[in-house]
C-alpha cells in the first residue's frame, strides 16, 4: 500500500473510532406506573378525542382517527416497564411463554396521553396512546410506507440531480456521509466520486458505514478481461438487467461496482428501478402482482472449478411484500439464475408466466433505463433488494472491482445518524 493510503486508513481509524463513541443508544422512554381505575371508561379530551372499550376478546382504542384493536396477550407481551423491557437496547426482559394466553387487565384507565392498565398479578403496564396509534396493525396498515423512497424511471432520476458524494468529505465527515445515505435509502443507488482508483481505496470507502459481506466470491472481487486483440466479443457479454445472487437464501444487500481501468468502448452500467416497475405492475394488473408476491421460485448457482465447488439454492417470490400494506421491500429477478419452475401446481403456471412477462415489459421499457458510464474514481453503490443492474457489451481491456455489503449495518449506521430506515 502506498505511503497516501496508509496515512488516509490511518486517518479512517481514528476518525472511526471517536465518531464510533458519539453513538449513544437512546435512554430510557417510558416507565412502569402504579395506578388503578374503573373497569369501563369513555375519556374525550379537546386536543384528541379517546373513547375505548373492553371487548371479549381484544380492547377497542379509538384514537387518532383510527379504531384500533389490540389482544390483550400482545397488551401484557409488550409492557415497556423496567421489569419487562429494556429500553436501552431495546430488548424484551418479560418470558412470553409466562403469560396467561387468555389474560385479561382487572382494572383500565386512560387520561389525555396514556392507557393504564393492572393485571391479575397486580402488575401495571403504562402505554402512551401515540405509541400504541404508530405501533397497532391499523396504523401499520395506514402508513404509506415503512422507508421513505422516490420511485424513478430516467427521466425522474436525471430530473432530481442527485448529488455524487466527495471522497474526501465522505471519508470525514457524518453530515456527507449522511447525505449519502439519505440518498441512498431514497432512490436505491448513490455514488462516490473522486475514489483513489484501487481495490484498498474502494474497500475504505465501502467499510465507511458498513462491512463487507463475504460469500462463495471471497471478500472483494477483481475481475479483468482483456479484448484489445479483436471485437468478436462486443455483441456476446452483455448482461441484461438482474439482481444479484438470487440463488441465497438472503440475497446481498447492497453491491458495490468500482471500474478500476478501462481501455475501449461500451461497457456502460444499466440501472433499473424495479420498485418503480413493481408499483406500475400493481396499478395495471393488482391480480399479477399478487402472484408474483405469493408463488416462491428457486434460484440456483453451480460450479466445480479445481478444488471449489458450490450449489447454492434459494426461494423466494419475485416480488416480497410486507402483508399490511402490499409495500414491496425485495425484487428477486434474475432470469439467468432461475432454476426448475417445479413447485407450481399447473393451473398456476401459465398465469405466473404471464405475470412474469409483464413485469419483464415494464423493467424492459426505454425510459426506465439509466445508463451511467463507470470510470476510475467513481464508485457506484446499489440496493439489490431494489434496483436491478446490467452491462452493456464492451471491448479493450477492462479492471473492475467491487463486494457485497451488509445491509443490517448500512441501515444501522443511517439510524445512529438519525434517518428513518
Amino acid at each position: 500500500m502506498s505511503l497516501t493510503g496508509m496515512l488516509v486508513r490511518l486517518r479512517w481509524t481514528v476518525h472511526s473510532a471517536s465518531w464510533a463513541r458519539g453513538l449513544v443508544p437512546l435512554g430510557d422512554r417510558c416507565q412502569s406506573a402504579q395506578v388503578a381505575g374503573k373497569r369501563w371508561q369513555h375519556t374525550k379530551t379537546q386536543a384528541t378525542p379517546c373513547n375505548w372499550k373492553l371487548l371479549e376478546d381484544c380492547f377497542e382504542l379509538s384514537y387518532g382517527g383510527l379504531v384500533m384493536n389490540f389482544n390483550y396477550v400482545w397488551l401484557r407481551d409488550h409492557c415497556r416497564s423496567a421489569s419487562c423491557y429494556n429500553s436501552k437496547t431495546n430488548q424484551r426482559s418479560l418470558d412470553t411463554a409466562s403469560v396467561e394466553l387468555h389474560i385479561r387487565p382487572t382494572k383500565t384507565r386512560v387520561d389525555e396521553e396514556n392507557l393504564f392498565l393492572t393485571w391479575p398479578d397486580g402488575h401495571v403496564t403504562r402505554y402512551n396512546l401515540a405509541w400504541l396509534v404508530e405501533n397497532s396493525y391499523e396504523g401499520q396498515k395506514q402508513s404509506a410506507t415503512m422507508q421513505t423512497r422516490v420511485l424513478w424511471n430516467s427521466d425522474i432520476y436525471s430530473t432530481a440531480k442527485v448529488p455524487s458524494a466527495s471522497w474526501g468529505e465522505f471519508m470525514s465527515c457524518d453530515e456527507e456521509l449522511k447525505t449519502f445515505l439519505s440518498n441512498f435509502l431514497l432512490y436505491g443507488i448513490a455514488f462516490v466520486e473522486d475514489v483513489p482508483a484501487t481495490l484498498d481505496a474502494t474497500e475504505m470507502v465501502t467499510q465507511r458505514f458498513s462491512l463487507i459481506r463475504e460469500t462463495i466470491y471471497g471478500r472483494m472481487w477483481n475481475f479483468t478481461s482483456d479484448f484489445s486483440r479483436g471485437d468478436t466479443a462486443y455483441t456476446k457479454l452483455a448482461l441484461d438487467r438482474h439482481t444479484d445472487t438470487s440463488y441465497f437464501q438472503e440475497p446481498s444487500g447492497i453491491q458495490v461496482f468500482h471500474c478500476l481501468r478501462h481501455e475501449g468502448t461500451g461497457g456502460r452500467t444499466l440501472l433499473v428501478d424495479g420498485f418503480y416497475a413493481a408499483d406500475k405492475l400493481l396499478q395495471q394488473s393488482p391480480e399479477d402482482f399478487e402472484i408474483l408476491t405469493r408463488i416462491p421460485i428457486k434460484h440456483e448457482y453451480r460450479e466445480t472449478v479445481g478444488v471449489h465447488r458450490n450449489h447454492m439454492i434459494g426461494t423466494g417470490p419475485v416480488l416480497s411484500v410486507y402483508p399490511w400494506n402490499n409495500e414491496v421491500y425485495m425484487i428477486r429477478y434474475n432470469n439467468y439464475d432461475r432454476a426448475v419452475i417445479n413447485g407450481v401446481p399447473h393451473n398456476m403456471v401459465q398465469r405466473w408466466y404471464g405475470a412474469h412477462r409483464l413485469l419483464t415489459a415494464e423493467l424492459r421499457k426505454p425510459e426506465n433505463e439509466l445508463w451511467v458510464k463507470l470510470k476510475p474514481g467513481k464508485v457506484l453503490f446499489i440496493d439489490n433488494w431494489r434496483v436491478l443492474h446490467g452491462r452493456e457489451s464492451f471491448t479493450g481491456f477492462r479492471q473492475l472491482c467491487g463486494c457485497y455489503l451488509s445491509r443490517d449495518d448500512m441501515l444501522n449506521t443511517a439510524r445512529m445518524l438519525g434517518l428513518q430506515a
